[in-house]
């Protein structure tokens, strides 16, 4: 083969390579993103599925920054602080009528939770909203980890609590749906038999308020429920709950709540989920109970009446004035427009006071 032939052999061989390279997948000088797509793992290996990015809720309705000028209600709540030295209450605590004044440690009571003691109760509402406000004896020990704030909602005036809105301690004086939640009593077993009361025979037979219908903007209505610390007081805790979020209700009874592990939703009633012995009892002259057992770091409130004319009768009332008449002046301590009430087992009526206090064994 001559040198001339040989080369033109090779000159070929090279120009197809170069030609067939060109036209590979890739080859292009353009370069171009491929298209994310998703693919199941395989084998020992898997390759990366592109994060979605979760829709940012949208918040249509927001509660307004001041509450309503007249209020609904309000209850004051027994101050705690007043005999943590003596260890012992003189009222406010009553388990087996599920009214609880425990802002202390277990056993020794000698640990007082300030975040933890409600010392008044408000509640406001307006053509949207249900306001709560718990003003506490001093919030600046809590954390957003532990403890925990409720406001119950009973709106079949039965002494069953119906709707329990929850939340940790807001972050700010601006409302916010973070940490705010919804739950329902949707198969009606809190309050076992005997609403409020201990039901011995019903300990630990109830999963409280078993259906969340509202976590943190997740839900049928981003905006149901919001919370945020009092911006005229910064001891105080205020809701607002969209009455639209719980069947519009006009009239109920409610109360708030403070605590810690143990305000959990599926545990109510408390008083129906431990024995009087395990539970304890916050008064020393309670001999046989006391000190505060299993039901520790917990407060509530008495239930205030929303809506309607109380007849002193539901379950769970606070201590209320009668007016003797629809046109008649309301009622007053001591006055003799008082009217009498019947009182719940181990109370009697005090015409001085005009309100029933407890009488029965201690």
């Amino acid at each position: 083969m001559n040198v001339n032939k040989f080369r033109t052999i090779i000159l070929m061989t090279v120009m197809t390579v170069i030609i067939s390279a060109c036209g590979l997948p890739g080859a292009s000088s353009e370069a171009t993103e491929p298209a994310p797509t998703e693919s199941v793992p395989t084998g020992s290996s898997a390759t990366e599925v592109p994060a979605v990015e979760e829709p940012s809720i949208q918040h249509t309705v927001i509660p307004p920054g001041n509450l309503p000028e007249k209020q609904s209600g309000e209850a004051a709540d027994f101050d705690s602080s007043k005999s943590f030295e003596e260890k012992t209450l003189i009222g406010g605590d009553r388990f087996t009528f599920g009214r609880f004044e425990r802002p202390f440690n277990a056993n020794t009571m000698d640990v007082y939770f300030s975040q933890l003691d409600i010392v008044n109760t408000k509640v406001f509402q307006d053509d949207t909203w249900i306001f709560a406000s718990i003003a506490f004896n001093g919030l600046k020990a809590a954390s957003s980890s532990s403890e925990k704030y409720a406001v119950e909602i009973d709106d079949t005036l039965n002494g069953k609590g119906d709707w329990l809105i929850v939340g940790f301690i807001p972050q700010s004086g601006d409302w916010s749906v973070d940490g705010v939640q919804i739950y329902q009593d949707a198969n009606h077993d809190v309050g076992a038999e005997i609403p409020l009361l201990t039901d011995e025979s019903s300990i630990n037979t109830g999963d409280g308020f078993e259906t969340m219908v509202f976590d943190q903007g997740q839900g049928n209505d981003p905006d149901s429920a919001w919370a945020r610390i009092s911006p005229n007081d910064p001891n105080v805790i205020e809701f607002a709950i969209k009455k639209s979020a719980l069947g519009n209700p006009s009239k109920f009874m409610i109360n708030m709540w403070a605590g810690t592990s143990l305000l959990d939703p599926g545990e109510f009633d408390i008083n129906d989920q431990f024995t009087h012995e395990q539970a304890g009892a916050a008064d020393s002259e309670l001999t046989i109970f006391y000190p505060i057992k299993a039901v520790a770091e917990l407060d509530n409130s008495c239930r205030m009446a929303v809506g309607f004319q109380p007849t002193g009768k539901e379950p769970g009332l606070c201590a209320v004035f009668i007016p003797p008449s629809v046109e008649g002046p309301a009622s007053v301590p001591g006055a003799p427009g008082c009217v009498e009430q019947t009182c719940d087992a181990e109370y009697t009526w005090n015409s001085a006071t005009c309100s029933c206090e407890f009488s029965g064994p201690r």
